[in-house]
């Protein structure tokens, strides 16, 4: 057998004074301080978690993406309500089914899709990677936890600056006003009449709004239908419209949807709207809502149709109250 020597492969100089560079530099970069500082300048929001769900954590990316500050979270736990995870079906994702505890009883890494409360109280749709920390023994101390908003589309951002620029948005939510609303249906109505394309509307109405803005304010009542406008806005596709028809009441027009399509979307936005709130001066706020649909007919009215869905309101039976309610006091949400 003949063994052939290779020759001693070295580095260029040039090389070799980056390996010495680098290898200098290793206690530097071994500081935990160091790791601490960049994952608090990431954009992607991290933060951990002990065993019991406290956090201790919480670095600037997750407070751009949540509008939640450190001091507003660090020290207090998830269950608190200060990062209401909401699964998408208007019930928050706590128990069994909640990725976070999936993850520390079977230490295995999981990828969740799930809807952050913002400070504001609007819905951030949010992706979500979530690993445990393991001390030296393998035991699992805690959860490591990142996410990402998901925007979905850009289209819909441009789409809201050119209406804002134009005058066709309402000042106080960022949705269509009135009269632009109005224009989408007589746009619709002729699309069905000519072209037999179906669509219909979803009601939605912010309960007993003038009393809450007696008991907290007009900024207060201003931000609650702000949340509740977001809130639909984020819940429908992107050709859709939200529109403020009056003060305490919100249309959603359905494009190229049958019954079954706005009977279902009008529950998906009833269960979502559920998952929204307000922290207003310490206190966390719930919406009571109603919700109505219809589907426009050949040969209706712009009134017909609206009558039609506004004639469906309904709020649950158990929840009444006031239309915002201070956490622990009686719910009025819907």
């Amino acid at each position: 057998m003949v063994v052939v020597e290779q020759p001693e492969v070295r580095p260029p100089p040039a090389d070799e004074n980056r390996v010495q560079h680098f290898n200098s530099a290793m206690p530097d970069l071994q500081n935990p301080e160091i790791f601490r500082t960049v994952l608090d300048s990431l954009q992607t929001g991290v933060y951990l978690v002990d065993r019991n769900g406290k956090i201790l954590f919480w670095n600037q990316g997750a407070e751009r993406i949540t509008g939640h500050m450190r001091h507003e979270v660090v020290g207090r736990t998830c269950r608190e309500n200060i990062l209401v995870h909401c699964n998408g079906q208007g019930c928050t994702d706590c128990g069994a089914s909640c990725p976070f505890t999936a993850v520390l009883h079977d230490g295995k890494p999981r990828e969740a899709r799930l809807r952050l409360r913002h400070k504001e109280g609007h819905p951030v749709l949010s992706l979500m990677w979530i690993a445990p920390l393991r001390d030296a023994h393998g035991s699992i101390i805690g959860l490591a936890e990142s996410f990402e908003e998901q925007r979905l589309t850009t289209d819909r951002d441009r789409r809201q600056q050119s209406l804002a620029a134009s005058g066709c948005l309402d000042e106080i939510t960022g949705v269509a006003n009135r009269e632009f609303t109005e224009f989408r249906m007589r746009e619709n109505l002729a699309s069905l009449a000519q072209y037999h394309l179906p669509f219909g509307v979803v009601c939605l109405q912010v309960n007993r709004i003038e009393e809450f803005r007696a008991a907290y304010g007009k900024q207060a009542g201003d931000a609650i239908v702000r949340v509740v406008a977001q809130t639909m806005r984020d819940s429908l596709r992107p050709g859709d419209l939200v529109g403020r028809w009056s003060p305490d009441q919100f249309l959603a027009v359905l494009m190229d949807c049958d019954s079954g399509g706005v009977q279902k979307t009008a529950e998906r936005i009833r269960k979502v709207v559920a998952c929204a709130g307000l922290r207003w001066w310490g206190d966390e706020l719930s919406v009571n809502t109603s919700v109505g649909y219809g589907v426009a007919q050949t040969g209706d009215t712009i009134e017909a149709v609206v009558k039609r869905a506004q004639n469906t309101l309904q709020a649950p039976a158990e929840k009444t109250g006031a239309p915002a309610t201070p956490k622990g006091a009686a719910s009025g949400k819907s």
